[in-house]
C-alpha cells in the first residue's frame, strides 16, 4: 500500500494467490483453503484489529468469492533484492516466512512453487545464514520476527532456495527436493469409496462426500479413487438376518458410475457374496484379531449356548444376568431390526467369528480374487508416472499383483490398523504371502513407529530380510528394508483431521441445538463421554468397572457426574459383539442400581453415529474417554479437541465448564501424538479410576496447558498434511523408470522384483560359446558348492550336520566329472575350481581329475593343475603365519556360543567361524556385533581379517588370515597363467553363486571392462557406462600384460539376484549345460571342420593351391544327414577332396561352390544349443 500519508515503517505489500489446475486459471483463494488459525488465536488478536478480508466480485466470471489479502511489511525488504515468500492459502494470522536470496536475479518459477491446501504451519523456509556484512544481513529471519513462535516441525514442504547454501558443507550430488504439482497423478485404492450414495424412488442416484473417511480430502492432484460401493447388501448376507438387497442392481450400475464420475471415483463391481467372504470372513474374521495381537486356540462356543452364559468374572447375580438376556432377546426380536434405510450400510448377519469356521482355503481364495479385481481396475486407470496408493489390510497382497504387471509404478501401501509382533503374526497360515505382498510395494506406511518396528521384525524373522537406515540419493538416510537389490521405504506418520471441515459442522445451527439438548439431559453434571464399537478390543467393560470403583471410593461425586457410553453395533464381530453387549448392559444395570443415573448407555448402528451426529455429542461432553485394549487409528480424540478449542479463549472460559480433556489408553495410536491427554493403562482399573478423579480436581492452569498441548498437533498435522508427507516420500522413492533395471522372479504370490544393474540379463550361451570357440587361450574359474554342485548351506540342519561330521557333503555327479575331465583335456583351457571348502573335501571329490586346478578355503590353499593325480600338492597363497591366535579366538567364541542358543563354532585348517544361523536373528546379530568388537580388540596384534557377514544365509563371524579372498586368488591365477600357456588369455569366464564369489566376479568383470574400454577408445566408439554400484572397485592394472587386447571376459552368478556379475544363470543345471557346450565345441572341432571353418580357411588362404586344404579329417562324405541327441542336424564333413574330381565339381571358384551348396554360418551355430 503506497499511501504517502502512511509512514515508511508501516507500509505493507499485499498479495493473494490464484489456484491453477492443468495450467489453467481455476479460482482465487478462499478462506476455506486453509485452517482457521484466527479462531485458534483469537485471544491474541486485539479487538480493534480486523483480518484483511473483504467481499469482492468479478474475480472470475461466474464466481463470487471472498478475497484474502496477505500482507508483508516493506520494512523487512530491500529494493533490488530477491526474496522467496513462503505462505499458504486461506485465512491466517501467522506472518509469511521470508527467505532472502542474495542475488539480483529473478528466480525461476519452479523455485517459487508452494503447496496449497495445507496447514498454515506446514510452510517452512530456510533462514538465510550468510555472514555478509551488507545491510541485507541485518534483516530478521522468521525465527527473529517478534511474537513468532517456532513451535512446528520442519518437514520441508516448501522448496528451499538453491542459492541459500548456508554455512554447512553440502555434497554436490544431492538430489533436488521432491514436490507435488497439479500434473502428478495419483491412483488411490481403498475397500470402500469415500462417498455416500442415495437412491430416489424414481431410480435416480446422487452422491456426496463421506468426510469421515481420510480419502475424502480435496487436493490439487489428479486423483482417481478406486473402491467398492457400499450399498445395502454389499456384504452378500441376505435373508431374515441379513439384507433384503444384494448391492447395486446390475441394470443400475451405469447410473452409479455416471453419478460417481464427477467425484473421480471408480467403483469395482464385486459379487456381494465374494466380497462378504473377503471382507467379513478373511479380513474381519482372520486378519483383524491377529493384527490387534489377539489369538485364541479355543473354538467359539455355539450361539445358542451363549444365550444362557453367565459372566462369572464379575460375579453378576441371576437378576442382572436375566436382564441382559431379556434385553438381548428384545433387541434381536425387535421389528426395527429388520428395517433398512438407505443410510444403513451395516446390516451384517450376526454369527460366529469367521476365523473359527475352518474354511481358510475358501476365505483365502476370496481374498486373492478381490485383490486381483482391484488390480485390474487400477491398471485400467493407471497412466505412466502415476503414484499408486493402497489403503488398508484388505489389500496386503495387491502390490505383488500390480508389480508383476506394472513394475515401474511407484506403489505405496498404508495400514491404518496396528501391526502385531512377530510371535503373533507368525500364527497366520499365509504369513509369508502377506509379507511378500507388502514388501513388493516401494513404500510401507504406518501411523506409529511401534507398528513399523513390528513389521520390520516380522520381515527379519520370517523372511530373513535386513533393514536399517539406508543412504538415499539425496544425501540422507531412510529407514528401509533391503529386498533383493531394492530398498522398500518404511514410514510412520500419524494422520490428522481437517479443522475447516469440523468447524463447518460446529458452526452449523443444528449442531449447536443438538449439543444444547444433549446437555439439558444431564444439566449440572460433568459429562464423561465414550463412543466405542461393541467388541472386546475396545475395553468397554474395563472402563465401566473403573467407573464403578471410582464412585465407590469417591461418593461425593455421585449425582454430579455421568458416564455416557454410546455403543456402535459391530455386527461383523459375531459372537464377540453379542458377548460384549451383554457384559456392557449388565454392568451398566449394576452401576445404575447402586447409583441411579450414573451411566447412560445407548446403542446405535454406525450409520447413526457419523460425523454430523458425533460432533454435537463431542461438543456437549466435558471429557472424552478412549480406553481400548488395542486400537489403530481413532480420530475421536482429535475431533473432540477441535470441538473444544474455544476453551483456550476468554469467551470460551466463561461457561465455567471443566471441559476439553481426554483420557486415552496407552494402546491407542493417538496417545503418541495427543500429549496433553491423560494416558492410562486400560488393564489397570485403579489407574482409570484415578484418571476420573484427576480430571475432576485438576487446576485450571494445568487443564489449559493440556488442551493447548493437544491442540498443537491437531492444528499442525491435518489430513492433507499427512497425505502430502506420505506422497512426497513415495514420489521421492528411488525407482528407475527403465524396466530393464528390474527383473521378476518367483511364481504366484511369491513373485517379486529384483533390482538389477543396467544390462543385467540371463547369460547368452550363444555369445559365450562363440567366443569360446574362436579363442586359443582360456581361463575358466568356477565355484564349487551352489555352482557345479547343489548348495549344502541353504539348509541349516544340513550345514550343522556337515560341520559336526554327521553327514557327508554333496558329491559331483559322474556326468559333471566327465565334463570337467574333457574340459581339462583341452590344452587351450586352464580350469580352476575355487571353493570355500577344506582341502580334504576337494581332494576327496575332484583331485583325480587331471589338469584341474583347485583352490580351497577361498584361495588360502592352491593345488596347481597336474597330469598325475597322485602328485597333487597344496601350497598356501600367503606365507605360513603364526597360528597362536586360534585358541584365543575359539575360547572367546565359546563364551558367545554358551550364551547364544542355536550358535556353534566351525573350524577349518586356516580359519574359525562362529555361526549363528540357527539363533534368534536379532539377538544373534547383536551378539555377532559384540563378538566382532571383542575379537578385533583382542586380536589386533595379529595379521588377521575379522568378517561379520553371510546374513543372507543366517550370519557368521569369521577370523582368517589377512588378504585372502577369491578376488585375490583370481588375480594370482591370471599372473601365474604364463606357466601353463604361451599365449595371453583371450577368453575368461568366472561363475559363482554367493557373496564369497563376488570378489572373483568383480575382478574378472573389471578386467574385461578395462580391455573393452581400451578397444572403444582406439576405435572412437562410445564409452562404457559407469561401473555398477554392486561392483567393488579393485586395481587390476597389474594384469594388463597377461591378457590379450582381444580378451572376452564373462561373469555369471547362479540365481537371479543383485551381483557384481554381468549375467546370471538360473540354477546348477544351466551351469552344467554351459560347460557341456564347451566340451561339444571342442570335441567337434577336433573331429571335423564345419562349412564355416572351411569358408574361413579359404578366405584367409585364397592364394594357396588346392592341395593345401587336404589336411582335413579323412572321412568320406556321407550323403545322409546324421543327427545328435538334441535333434539338430550334424554339420557334414567334406571328406577327402581328390584333385581329379575337383575340376568336375567346381566351375568357377571353390568359394562360390561352397557358398552355393553348404549351409551358412548362422545355421551351423545352432549345433551348440
Amino acid at each position: 500500500r503506497s499511501d504517502p500519508s502512511v509512514p515508511k515503517e508501516r507500509k505493507t505489500f499485499s498479495f493473494r494467490f490464484a489456484v491453477f489446475r492443468a495450467d489453467e486459471f481455476h479460482r482465487w483463494e478462499s478462506p476455506s483453503d486453509g485452517p482457521s488459525d484466527a479462531e485458534l488465536h483469537t485471544d491474541t488478536i486485539p479487538d480493534d484489529e480486523e483480518m484483511p478480508m473483504h467481499d469482492t466480485s468479478g474475480s472470475h466470471p461466474g464466481t463470487h468469492t471472498q478475497e484474502i489479502e496477505h500482507t508483508l511489511a516493506l520494512r523487512l525488504l530491500n529494493g533490488g533484492e530477491t526474496y522467496i515468500i513462503s505462505c499458504v492459502l486461506g485465512l491466517t494470522t501467522i506472518p509469511p516466512d521470508i527467505e532472502h536470496i542474495r542475488v539480483r536475479s529473478i528466480p525461476k518459477a519452479e523455485q517459487l512453487t508452494t503447496m496449497h491446501k495445507t496447514d498454515s504451519r506446514s510452510s517452512i523456509s530456510t533462514p538465510s545464514r550468510s555472514n555478509s556484512s551488507n545491510q541485507a544481513s541485518a534483516l530478521p529471519t522468521i525465527n527473529q520476527i517478534p511474537g513468532r513462535k517456532q513451535n512446528f516441525k520442519k518437514v520441508g514442504f516448501v522448496p528451499s532456495s538453491p542459492y541459500n547454501q548456508g554455512n554447512k558443507a553440502r555434497t554436490s550430488q544431492i538430489k533436488p527436493a521432491v514436490h507435488l504439482n497439479s500434473t502428478d497423478g495419483l491412483v488411490v485404492a481403498s475397500a470402500f469409496l469415500p462417498v455416500h450414495l442415495h437412491r430416489s424412488n424414481d431410480g435416480n442416484w446422487t452422491a456426496d462426500w463421506d468426510y469421515e473417511m481420510l480419502l475424502s480430502m480435496q487436493t490439487h492432484l489428479r486423483v482417481t479413487r478406486i473402491g467398492v460401493v457400499k450399498w445395502r447388501g454389499w456384504h452378500g448376507n441376505q435373508g431374515k438376518s441379513g439384507s433384503p438387497e444384494a448391492g447395486v442392481p446390475m441394470d443400475e450400475r451405469e447410473k452409479v458410475e455416471a453419478c460417481l464420475r464427477p467425484f473421480n471415483c471408480v467403483p469395482v463391481w464385486v459379487e456381494p457374496a465374494l466380497f462378504g467372504d473377503m471382507y467379513n470372513g478373511f479380513c474381519k474374521g482372520v486378519l483383524w484379531p491377529v493384527l490387534h495381537n489377539v489369538t485364541s486356540v479355543y473354538t467359539s462356543s455355539q450361539e445358542g449356548q451363549q444365550e444362557t452364559h453367565v459372566n462369572e468374572t464379575d460375579n453378576m447375580d441371576s437378576e442382572i444376568s436375566g436382564l441382559a438376556t431379556a434385553l438381548n432377546q428384545a433387541t434381536t426380536e425387535s421389528p426395527s431390526h429388520g428395517q433398512f434405510s438407505e443410510y444403513s450400510m451395516d446390516d451384517i448377519t450376526r454369527g460366529p467369528i469367521h476365523g473359527g469356521v475352518r474354511n481358510e482355503a475358501a476365505l483365502w481364495s476370496a481374498y486373492t480374487q478381490v485383490n486381483k479385481l482391484f488390480a485390474d481396475k487400477i491398471i485400467q486407470y493407471f497412466n505412466e508416472g502415476d503414484l499408486v496408493w493402497i489403503h488398508g489390510f484388505h489389500f496386503m497382497i495387491l502390490p505383488s499383483i500390480l508389480t508383476r504387471r506394472i513394475p515401474v509404478a511407484k506403489i505405496g501401501i498404508f495400514l491404518h490398523t496396528p501391526f502385531p509382533s512377530s510371535e503373533i503374526f507368525r500364527t497366520v497360515w499365509c504369513r509369508e504371502a502377506l509379507l511378500r505382498g507388502m514388501i513388493n510395494a516401494d513404500q510401507v506406511g504406518f501411523h506409529l513407529y511401534e507398528y513399523a518396528r513390528h513389521f520390520l521384525t516380522c520381515c527379519r524373522r520370517l523372511l530373513g530380510l535386513n533393514y536399517g537406515m539406508i543412504p538415499d540419493s539425496s544425501g540422507g538416510h531412510n529407514l528401509a528394508i533391503d529386498v533383493n537389490g531394492r530398498h522398500v521405504a518404511v514410514t510412520s506418520i500419524h494422520a490428522g483431521v481437517e479443522p475447516p471441515v469440523l468447524n463447518q459442522f460446529l458452526s452449523h445451527s443444528g449442531t449447536m441445538m443438538e449439543a444444547a439438548t444433549f446437555r439439558d439431559q444431564f444439566q449440572g453434571k460433568v459429562i464423561f463421554c465414550a463412543i466405542d464399537r461393541l467388541e472386546s478390543l475396545k475395553g468397554v467393560p474395563l472402563k465401566m468397572l473403573a467407573f464403578e470403583r471410582f464412585l465407590s471410593r469417591s461418593p461425593q461425586w455421585v449425582g454430579r457426574i455421568v458416564l455416557v457410553q454410546i455403543g456402535v453395533s459391530a455386527y461383523e464381530r459375531g459372537d464377540d459383539y453379542q458377548r460384549t453387549k451383554r457384559e456392557v448392559v449388565a454392568m451398566a444395570a449394576k452401576v445404575n442400581r447402586l447409583w441411579p443415573g450414573s451411566i447412560h448407555f445407548r446403542e446405535c448402528p454406525e450409520s447413526k453415529m457419523r460425523l454430523q451426529q458425533r460432533m454435537p455429542v463431542l461438543r456437549a461432553s466435558d471429557v472424552l474417554m478412549v480406553t481400548p485394549i488395542r486400537d489403530g487409528l481413532n480420530l475421536n480424540p482429535l475431533e473432540f479437541t477441535i470441538a473444544h478449542q474455544d476453551a483456550l479463549t476468554t469467551a470460551g472460559q466463561r461457561d465455567g465448564r471443566k471441559r476439553g480433556l481426554c483420557i486415552l489408553s496407552e494402546f491407542s495410536s493417538c496417545s503418541r501424538v495427543m500429549r496433553g491427554a491423560l494416558h492410562v493403562n486400560p488393564w489397570k482399573v485403579d489407574e482409570i479410576a484415578e484418571a476420573f478423579n484427576q480430571v475432576l480436581i485438576m487446576s485450571e492452569d494445568e487443564r489449559i496447558r493440556r488442551i493447548r498441548c493437544a491442540s498443537e498437533f491437531v492444528t499442525r498435522v491435518t489430513t492433507q498434511r499427512w497425505a502430502l508427507a506420505v506422497m512426497l516420500d513415495l514420489k521421492g522413492v528411488s525407482k528407475n523408470m527403465d524396466f530393464a533395471r528390474y527383473s521378476g522372479a518367483g511364481w504366484g504370490l511369491d513373485y517379486h522384483l529384483v533390482g538389477m544393474d543396467a544390462g543385467y540379463s540371463s547369460l547368452d550361451s550363444a555369445c559365450v560359446t562363440k567366443a569360446y570357440k574362436s579363442s586359443r587361450s582360456r581361463l575358466i574359474l568356477v565355484d564349487y558348492g551352489g555352482t557345479i554342485v547343489s548348495n549344502d548351506n541353504l539348509d541349516n540342519l544340513q550345514r550343522f550336520q556337515m560341520v559336526k561330521k554327521s553327514r557327508a557333503p554333496t558329491r559331483p555327479t559322474d556326468q559333471l566329472v566327465k565334463t570337467l575331465i574333457d574340459l581339462c583335456g583341452d590344452k587351450r583351457n586352464v580350469v580352476f575350481v575355487i571353493s570355500g571348502k577344506e582341502k580334504h573335501s576337494l581332494t576327496r571329490t575332484l583331485s583325480k581329475i587331471p589338469n584341474l586346478g583347485l583352490a580351497a578355503e577361498h584361495g588360502m590353499f592352491i593345488s596347481w593343475p597336474t597330469q598325475k593325480a597322485s602328485k597333487r600338492r597344496w601350497e598356501t597363497l600367503v606365507p605360513n603365519i603364526d597360528k597362536s591366535w586360534r585358541p584365543i579366538a575359539i575360547n572367546i567364541m565359546e563364551v558367545y556360543t554358551s550364551r547364544t542358543h542355536g550358535s556353534y563354532i566351525e573350524e577349518t585348517e586356516m580359519k574359525v567361524l562362529w555361526q549363528y544361523r540357527d539363533a534368534d536373528p536379532e539377538f544373534g546379530s547383536l551378539q555377532a556385533k559384540e563378538l566382532e568388537d571383542h575379537l578385533s580388540s583382542v586380536l589386533r596384534d595379529y595379521d588377521l581379517d575379522i568378517l561379520n557377514g553371510g546374513r543372507e544365509e543366517g550370519g557368521y563371524v569369521e577370523v582368517r588370515p589377512k588378504g585372502v579372498n577369491k578376488g585375490v586368488v583370481a588375480l594370482h591365477l591370471i599372473k601365474t597363467y604364463p606357466k601353463f600357456a604361451q599365449n595371453k588369455i583371450d577368453f575368461m569366464v568366472a561363475i559363482g553363486d554367493d557373496h564369497t564369489d563376488e570378489p572373483m566376479l568383480s575382478v574378472t568383470r573389471q578386467i574385461g571392462r578395462r580391455i573393452e574400454a581400451s578397444r572403444r577408445a582406439r576405435e572412437g566408439e562410445e564409452a562404457l557406462p559407469p561401473v555398477p554400484a554392486t561392483m567393488t572397485i579393485v586395481d587390476v592394472s597389474s594384469c594388463d600384460s597377461y591378457v590379450s587386447p582381444e580378451l572376452r571376459a564373462f561373469t555369471c552368478t547362479v540365481g537371479k539376484k543383485p551381483s557384481s556379475a554381468a549375467n546370471y544363470l538360473n540354477d546348477v543345471d544351466e551351469v552344467h549345460e554351459l560347460l557341456s557346450n564347451f566340451v561339444k565345441i571342442a570335441s567337434r572341432d577336433s573331429k571335423f571342420y564345419s562349412s564355416a571353418d572351411l569358408s574361413s580357411i579359404i578366405t584367409t588362404q585364397s592364394t594357396l593351391p588346392m592341395n593345401a586344404l587336404l589336411p582335413l579329417p579323412n572321412t568320406v562324405m556321407n550323403k545322409n544327414l546324421e543327427t545328435i541327441s538334441s535333434g539338430v542336424p550334424r554339420s557334414m564333413s567334406l571328406g577327402t577332396i581328390s584333385m581329379e574330381n575337383e575340376e568336375k565339381k567346381v566351375s568357377g571358384s571353390l568359394q562360390e561352390f561352397l557358398l552355393n551348396t553348404v549351409e551358412d554360418d548362422d545355421n551351423e551355430e545352432a549345433f551348440s544349443f
